[in-house]
């Protein structure tokens, strides 16, 4: 078990559960914050552990005992953190593999997964309780272990007591049980937030537009060719986290970090547009990640919000060096608040959005170069000098989400990773997408949270 008196960045390696194949701490505790890497429901010796796969996949079902087993381990680690997982979740993060949508369905606008989760839910109950943490759940690509169909990952924290709250009046209620925010002490997390009102066209005619989810509120008219879908939702969604944030008793300007979660990379800019007329001065942290199934259909966008409460006292501090290249889209190199530095998307690109020379492979010698790891160690560069600027150090690196366009380019990326952290090694989830980024050439996108000593 960590000692609860240390605030500097402590592993917790849990007797009794697998050990991670991959250089990634099981968990991390600093801060006052506890950091779960993304688990999954392998023992690391077969692919799927034996008692998360069943014999007659007819008469079981086998996201329910993959979703038992990880929650069971998950658990465990956040025990011997001294941490309670059915109280002290925050922020919990689901990624569910499917085939769909295609990258052809992406770019034409279709992010529906066709998958149902109700087993996980109904499962992760058993382990969760009231008020339940902010949730984001996605459907992605593929995972790092053969035939695993679910990750999780979480944030807890340490003292204090978490009050969930509902969506106020006039905003519609989520269906999946989760908090739509819950604060504690100084934060306020805000769940995941698509543009649906959880009816959509289901058993009403009046709606146009068949067979989606979307509020009418986030739609255009599909009879004219005046409108902008994606801006459109982008606008709805960030309506609805308004409201919701204001019946949490703070504010979008007291935003420090956005997760944005996009269908195909050509959204990017009109969400971009959006955001820009919500966030025109110093705009949240933010990272944008595309390929992502949402789970309701016709959505484009879903976001989810990281807030300190209209209450606290915690300062929010803009980071910028010249040491890094500025972003090449609206929000800041990182933000500072209270104990933790939150980058924004870290990619392999100058500041115009373009992946720097000798970042690629030459088409005339395909085969010469390691261009994953030439981007990891460009951007672990970047992102050390971030740190520097931010009071802290790339050491200091808590928590990791790791996006590949391919799962080609794993190896030689997280050997580089690997070798910027010869102590404790940073939480780690890491997805496939099957898809380019928004920078085209680069194959990895980084969201990463850094601790900040007194």
């Amino acid at each position: 078990m960590t000692s609860s008196k240390s605030k500097a960045p402590q592993a917790v390696w849990p007797d009794g559960t697998p050990k991670p194949l991959m250089p990634y701490s099981p968990a991390i505790k600093a801060g006052g914050w506890l950091f779960v890497s993304g688990h999954l429901a392998s023992d690391y010796v077969e692919d799927v552990a034996p008692e998360a796969a069943p014999p007659n996949p007819n008469l079981e079902s086998k996201l329910e005992l993959q979703s038992r087993y990880l929650l069971r381990n998950i658990q465990k680690t956040i025990e011997a953190a001294g941490l309670d997982m059915s109280k002290d979740a925050v922020r919990i993060w689901q990624w569910f593999t499917s085939e769909h949508p295609t990258k052809e369905e992406f770019k034409e606008g279709n992010t529906w997964p066709r998958i149902s989760i109700t087993d996980y839910l109904d499962t992760r109950n058993e382990f969760i309780f009231e008020p339940r943490p902010a949730s984001t759940g996605m459907g992605i690509k593929e995972l790092l272990v053969r035939d695993t169909i679910v990750e999780v990952d979480l944030i807890l924290i340490e003292d204090g007591e978490s009050e969930g709250f509902a969506v106020p009046e006039g905003v519609p209620s989520p269906l999946a049980g989760y908090s739509p925010a819950i604060s504690r002490g100084d934060w306020v997390f805000l769940a995941g937030e698509i543009p649906v009102d959880w009816t959509g066209d289901f058993g009403r005619a009046e709606r146009y537009g068949a067979e989606s989810a979307l509020a009418v509120d986030a739609r255009i008219n599909p009879y004219v060719w005046y409108g902008s879908e994606i801006e459109k939702q982008t606008e709805y969604t960030l309506w609805k986290l308004q409201k919701i944030a204001e019946a949490a008793g703070t504010s979008l300007d007291r935003t420090v970090k956005a997760d944005v979660y996009i269908g195909d990379p050509s959204d990017y800019l009109g969400m971009e547009r959006v955001w820009k007329r919500w966030f025109p001065n110093n705009p949240p942290a933010r990272c944008v990640i595309p390929y992502m199934g949402l789970g309701g259909k016709g959505s484009r966008v879903e976001i989810a919000l990281t807030m300190l409460s209209g209450d606290s006292k915690l300062d929010i501090e803009t980071v910028h060096t010249d040491k890094a290249p500025k972003p090449f889209s609206h929000e800041p190199q990182a933000v500072k608040a209270g104990d933790f530095l939150f980058l924004s998307q870290q990619i392999a690109a100058d500041e115009n959005g373009v992946l720097p020379a000798g970042m690629s492979r030459d088409p005339r010698f395909p085969y010469y170069g390691q261009p994953a790891r030439a981007q990891m160690r460009y951007m672990l560069e970047n992102v050390a000098a971030i740190c520097e600027a931010g009071g802290t150090s790339l050491e200091n690196i808590v928590r990791r989400a790791c996006f590949h366009d391919e799962g080609q380019w794993f190896p030689e990326s997280i050997d580089e990773w690997a070798s910027h952290f010869p102590g404790i090694k940073p939480c780690s989830t890491t997805m496939v997408l099957g898809g380019p980024f928004v920078v085209p050439g680069a194959h990895t996108l980084l969201d990463l949270i850094a601790y900040v000593p007194d």
